[in-house]
């Protein structure tokens, strides 16, 4: 997969809207380390360890993906002045956004939509800098995310089913991404059995002429 390719993926998470002296807060979890998803053709899981290295320099957050219109909020390299603070840990990556809800009515209304329990989910946009496959022979392989090269952008989502209809709803192209991952790491699985079996063949007749 070319390393500039990104993914989306979504899933039912916790997301919590409170309130303190900073004004309205969203919190939630957008990636979970460890949790298996269903890909239609593979499951996904994201390793302990994939945000080790990750480029998280410059993360939006939005509403549904909608790029058309402005971030509710933003955070550069996690700084002080950040109106969304991210948090890797054991578990994955926990988000915390600040929303300005007295001068934003998009921000009032997610805020208001969070309280009353409408949105439940998070989606996340991210890149890929290292994989591993488990069961290729199967009908339906493991990908294991070993290493997530960047994170560009994090929403809320009405719609956050993890599953394989919705993300190919959302983005046909990403999981058309993840599914030629599939067959490439089966082509380099075949090709490395094909030397071995091509090896031993050899080592037999080498072996029988010598008798």
């Amino acid at each position: 997969m070319p390393k500039n390719e990104l993914e989306r993926r979504s899933f039912i998470c916790e997301v919590r809207a409170e309130e303190n002296d900073n004004g309205a807060i969203i919190t939630g979890r957008p990636i979970v380390y460890n949790s298996r998803a269903d890909l239609g053709k593979f499951d996904e899981i994201i390793d302990s360890g994939a945000l080790d290295n990750t480029d998280l320099t410059d993360v939006r957050f939005l509403v549904n993906h909608d790029i058309s219109k402005i971030p509710l909020a933003r955070s550069r390299r996690n700084n002080g002045n950040s109106t969304m603070h991210l948090t890797v840990d054991a578990l994955g990556m926990g988000i915390r956004v600040t929303l300005d809800t007295e001068n934003n009515s998009e921000a009032r209304a997610l805020y208001s939509a969070v309280q009353r329990g409408d949105i439940t989910g998070m989606s996340f946009m991210f890149g890929v800098r290292g994989e591993k496959w488990d069961d290729l022979e199967s009908e339906y392989p493991t990908r294991h995310i070993t290493d997530i090269s960047t994170v560009v952008e994090v929403s809320a989502v009405t719609f956050p089913a993890y599953d394989a209809t919705e993300i190919n709803a959302r983005s046909k192209h990403a999981l058309d991404n993840a599914r030629a991952a599939l067959e490439n790491a089966r082509q380099r699985n075949a090709a490395t059995v094909d030397t071995v079996e091509l090896e031993l063949a050899k080592a037999k007749y080498n072996f029988k002429s010598k008798i």
